[in-house]
C-alpha cells in the first residue's frame, strides 16, 4: 500500500469536526452507490417484465439485491479511496476524503472493505448465486485490473474501468434470471460500457490539470484535448448505434435511447468551437448524467408499469 507524500494532518483540515456518518459515507462513495443500484435496478426491471414475474413474487430477491449491491459497491469505493490516497491528496476534488486526512486509517479502512464485500456478496449469493459472480467480478475489475494496474499506466484506464461500470445491471438481470444472453441485458450492459468513456473523458478534461500534477495518464493529458474531442465522437456515435439492441426488448426504448444519443452527439459538435474546452467539457458531462438518468428511469418505468396493461 502506497504511503501519502504528505502529512494530511498539516494541510488545513479539520479533522475533528467530521461526523462518523460523513466520513463513512465519504469512504464507501454514497453518491456512487446511489446511481449504480439505479443502473442494477433497470436490469433486474427488465428481466422482471421479459421473463413476466410480479414484482411482489421476487420481492425478497429484489431487497437482497439492492442490499448485496450497496455494500459491494461501497467496499470497492473503500478500496479505491485506501490506494489512491497518495495521489487524492494532489487533487482538489478528492483532497479531503478521509483516507487522506486521517479521519479513517488504513486498517480501518480495509476492515471495513472486506467486512462489506464479504457480506454483499453473502447476500448477493442468496438474491442469485449468478448475481455474486457478477458481484465479485465487478468489485475484482475496479480494484484489481483498473485501480492498482491501469489507473496509473495507460491512457486505456477508462475503458477498463468501464467494465465494472457496466456491471450493476447484470447482477440486477441475474438476481431475476439466469439467462444473461437475452438482447434486452445485452443492450443495457453495450450501453452502460459506452456511455462511462464521454463521461469520463469530460470529467477528464474539467480535471486535466490536476490529474497532469498527480501523474495519471487520462487520455487529453497524455494524447491532447483534439484526440480527446474526437475519441469523444467516435464513442457518442457507438452509443447512437447500440440503441438498435434495445428493438426486440422495446421500440419504444430503443427510440428514446438513439434520440438522447442523437442529441448527445449534436450538442458535442454544436458546442466545441464555441466553447472553451473546459466549458464544452461541463456542458458535456451534464448532459451525460441528465442521459444516462433518463434512459435509465424510463427503462424501470416501462419494465414496471407495461405488465399493468397486459
Amino acid at each position: 500500500m502506497r504511503t501519502i507524500r504528505e502529512n494530511p494532518l498539516d494541510a488545513g483540515y479539520d479533522i475533528s469536526a467530521a461526523s462518523f456518518s460523513k466520513v463513512l459515507f465519504d469512504t464507501i462513495k454514497t453518491g456512487i452507490i446511489k446511481s449504480n443500484l439505479i443502473a442494477m435496478f433497470a436490469g433486474l426491471s427488465m428481466a422482471l417484465l421479459v421473463h413476466q414475474i410480479p414484482f411482489f413474487d421476487k420481492i425478497g430477491s429484489i431487497v437482497l439485491a439492492l442490499i448485496g449491491s450497496a455494500l459491494v459497491i461501497g467496499s470497492a469505493g473503500a478500496f479505491n479511496n485506501l490506494y489512491d490516497r497518495d495521489i487524492d491528496i494532489i487533487m482538489e476534488r478528492t483532497k479531503k476524503r478521509p483516507t487522506v486526512t486521517g479521519q479513517i486509517t488504513t486498517k480501518a479502512g480495509l476492515a471495513l472493505g472486506f467486512v462489506m464485500a464479504a457480506v454483499g456478496l453473502v447476500t448477493l449469493y442468496y438474491a442469485s448465486p449468478l448475481a455474486a459472480v457478477f458481484g465479485f467480478l465487478g468489485l475484482f475489475l475496479y480494484v484489481v485490473p483498473y485501480t492498482m494496474w491501469t489507473k496509473r499506466s495507460t491512457i486505456y484506464n477508462t475503458e477498463v474501468g468501464s467494465l465494472s461500470g457496466a456491471t450493476p445491471p447484470l447482477i440486477g438481470w441475474a438476481a431475476i434470471s439466469p439467462d444473461m444472453m437475452h438482447t434486452g441485458i445485452l443492450a443495457l450492459f453495450v450501453m452502460m460500457l459506452i456511455w462511462q468513456m464521454p463521461h469520463f473523458y469530460a470529467i477528464a478534461i474539467r480535471r486535466m490539470e490536476e490529474y497532469r500534477a498527480a501523474k495519471v495518464p487520462m487520455l487529453p493529458v497524455v494524447k491532447g484535448l483534439r484526440r480527446t474531442y474526437l475519441q469523444t465522437n467516435v464513442y457518442l456515435v457507438l452509443l447512437l448505434l447500440s440503441s438498435v439492441l434495445f428493438w426486440d426488448f422495446s421500440p419504444f426504448v430503443a427510440v428514446t435511447a438513439g434520440l438522447l444519443s442523437l442529441a448527445w452527439f449534436v450538442l458535442s459538435l454544436a458546442t466545441y468551437r464555441r466553447k472553451q474546452a473546459e466549458s464544452w467539457a461541463k456542458t458535456m458531462f451534464i448532459f451525460s448524467l441528465n442521459h444516462i438518468t433518463v434512459l435509465l428511469f424510463i427503462i424501470i418505468g416501462y419494465s414496471l408499469i407495461m405488465p399493468l396493461f397486459n
